[in-house]
């Protein structure tokens, strides 16, 4: 009797030592974002020792409780929320015409052998161009007005998106396409079903670069280029450093920084879950 519940009893203590699906979650979470609080801590303390050197004067480079102090201040006013609201409404209008575009072309280029020989190298040397070199054409074109900022946003993130999708496609195994055609799927049907499901990882990829590039043209484009009344991150930068008020450009700066980590880990998780979703990760303990 006892020989035969031994192996129910190793079964239910094996099940019983596995961790709750909420500490699980909660420890991958923890897992991700230690790294980042230790180099954001790391990055602070090195700043403190630089300002306790005496390389320069408090009054050009302020110590992190200043700047901290600084920046408390500025949440308690509207306007910084609306020039904030301003820059996350401009990159997300201008991101998500450069995903959509980028996606149509990189399917199409994909299909038509002659245009992906033609069109590849294309990709890399507008991925490579400084989005600072689109400036001029697109006030030249557009005037200094919102739609100059969006296509400088577009043109920075769009090359990025299409060469990660073309990636993801170039590296689909071929039996899957061949099954995918042995069960019928021909055309359309097949990218739909299998090219685009298999290439979603590199394509996550390449929309976390290309979310990169749109945030630093949109920088770029914002400090260069008043397009209305309202003021942006941009312009509060710019207008700090015409001021010589040190205190507030690296409270700004802060700001900035911290967007841009808040939605590279929303990139982060998606791709560990579709990496996960698809086999890629290893089994979990």
């Amino acid at each position: 009797m006892a020989a035969e519940l031994a192996p129910q009893l190793s079964l239910s203590e094996a099940l019983g030592s596995r961790p709750h699906p909420v500490r699980r979650s909660a420890a991958r979470v923890w897992s991700g974002l230690w790294p980042k609080l230790g180099a954001a801590v790391l990055l602070v303390v090195i700043w403190q020792l630089v300002v306790w050197s005496g390389w320069r004067s408090q009054s050009a480079l302020p110590g992190p409780w200043p700047v901290v102090e600084r920046l408390a201040g500025d949440l308690r006013h509207l306007d910084f929320y609306a020039a904030i609201g301003l820059t996350l409404r401009r990159v997300a209008f201008g991101y998500a015409i450069a995903a959509a575009a980028a996606s149509i072309v990189a399917i199409l280029i994909a299909r038509i052998e002659l245009a992906r020989r033609a069109v590849g190298s294309l990709l890399v040397g507008l991925q490579s161009m400084p989005s600072i070199a689109w400036f001029p054409l697109a006030i030249l074109l557009l005037q200094r007005s919102e739609g100059a900022i969006t296509l400088v946003v577009v043109m920075g993130a769009a090359p990025a998106i299409a060469a990660g999708l073309l990636s993801g496609i170039d590296h689909v195994h071929p039996l899957l396409i061949r099954v995918g055609r042995a069960m019928g799927a021909d055309g359309l049907r097949l990218y739909r079903h299998v090219i685009l499901p298999a290439a979603l990882p590199a394509f996550v990829g390449g929309l976390k670069q290309g979310w990169a590039f749109a945030w630093r043209s949109l920088m770029s484009a914002e400090l260069l280029v008043v397009a209305t009344n309202q003021s942006s991150i941009g312009q509060l930068l710019q207008s700090a450093r015409n001021l010589n008020d040190a205190q507030q450009l690296l409270a700004i700066m802060v700001v900035i920084f911290v967007i841009g980590i808040a939605v590279d880990s929303v990139f982060g998780m998606l791709d560990t879950a579709i990496r996960r979703r698809w086999g890629l990760l290893g089994m979990e303990a």
